[in-house]
């Protein structure tokens, strides 16, 4: 089986000038090294393609494959996650994780919400701020929380994030709106535990890889999984499976939000406890990132024993599940559990 692997990788944008923050949720090689591996020893001839700019003209000029792994990100727009895949589906090329649609929705975080909220999904009440003018409307009670509409990784987060006050919220939107250059997310403060939840599989097929709580150590900026927390996680945070039943409600929000959006073969889903104690969905991650050793959902799979090439084997598994992708049988990937 012949299987492409298309990546943003962090080290071409930082060669070309971008900033470490702006380069935050691109790959780094040996990600792609891990991914490459796990796909030869399952016996596939494996190509690696890189990014749109690289993958365009490839296609153009007649090249194919069985399946692509694509884990691209993109670099501009609302649509940048959902670039690579739109590409494939116009030459007729399968490939891993979800649709473009999918993508695009879920990379708009108030999208998202709004999507999610008409299907019954908990979530903190929000007010988007397109504008400076836009923060008078936010009628939303204190505390709130503020963040770009459109990024990843704690990017825009901070300790200044949590807003106490009408001044401070004008101050905090008036700096993302500058230097995001995109809307704001406003909503109401969640004042619970913070959780993350693991999923595989796709419609009647998913299922949870398991459930991590994330607790803020001393040193760390208090109350936020802001971009400087997550940079350094390992001073700053302490990943912990939480209690059965709280992981259970965790589980029922996220893959009741992983369905309602349609996400497919792999991702995470972040969720928040209100005051009450309910876990709210904060967002969905369907393009999660695969670092063996440093990503959230690859370190979900770690604590319940899941080997990362049985992860990468459930990945494919799954896309193989919903396509007619030649050159290898169907249920040949499985989950061992191993």
């Amino acid at each position: 089986m012949k299987v492409g692997i298309a990546y943003d990788l962090r080290q071409d944008y930082l060669a070309e000038g971008y900033t470490e923050e702006e380069t935050a949720e691109f790959d780094r090689g040996e990600t792609i090294d891990a991914i490459e591996a796990a796909l030869q020893g399952f016996g596939c001839e494996t190509n690696r393609i890189g990014g749109i700019r690289k993958l365009a003209p490839r296609l153009a000029g007649g090249e194919r494959w069985d399946m692509v792994f694509n884990i691209a990100e993109g670099l501009k727009g609302f649509g940048r996650e959902a670039q690579v895949p739109a590409l494939l589906e116009a030459y007729g090329v399968p490939y891993t994780f979800s649709d473009p649609l999918v993508l695009a929705v879920s990379l708009h975080k108030a999208m998202t919400k709004h999507v999610l909220r008409d299907k019954g999904v908990p979530t903190p009440d929000f007010y988007e701020v397109e504008s400076d003018s836009d923060v008078e409307g936010v009628n939303l009670p204190f505390p709130l929380f503020a963040k770009p509409v459109a990024e990843g990784t704690g990017k825009g987060i901070s300790n200044k994030s949590k807003i106490t006050n009408k001044e401070q919220l004008k101050a905090v939107c008036r700096e993302l709106l500058r230097v995001y250059d995109q809307p704001v997310l406003v909503e109401r403060f969640l004042p619970g535990r913070e959780f993350t939840v693991g999923i595989l599989g796709t419609g009647d097929k998913v299922r949870p890889v398991g459930v991590m709580e994330v607790v803020l150590k001393g040193e760390a900026e208090p109350e936020v999984y802001s971009y400087h927390n997550k940079e350094k996680y390992q001073e700053l945070v302490e990943y912990r499976v939480p209690e059965e039943g709280d992981a259970a409600r965790a589980v029922s929000v996220a893959v009741a939000a992983w369905k309602g959006l349609g996400c497919r073969d792999a991702g995470r889903v972040d969720l928040r406890s209100d005051e009450h104690g309910v876990p709210n969905l904060m967002e969905i991650n369907p393009l999660a990132g695969l670092h063996p050793e440093h990503s959230d959902l690859c370190i979900i799979a770690r604590q319940v024993g899941m080997s990362y090439s049985s992860l990468i084997a459930a990945i494919m598994e799954s896309a193989m599940h919903r396509t007619s992708s030649g050159g290898m049988a169907k249920g040949s990937f499985r989950w061992t559990g191993t």
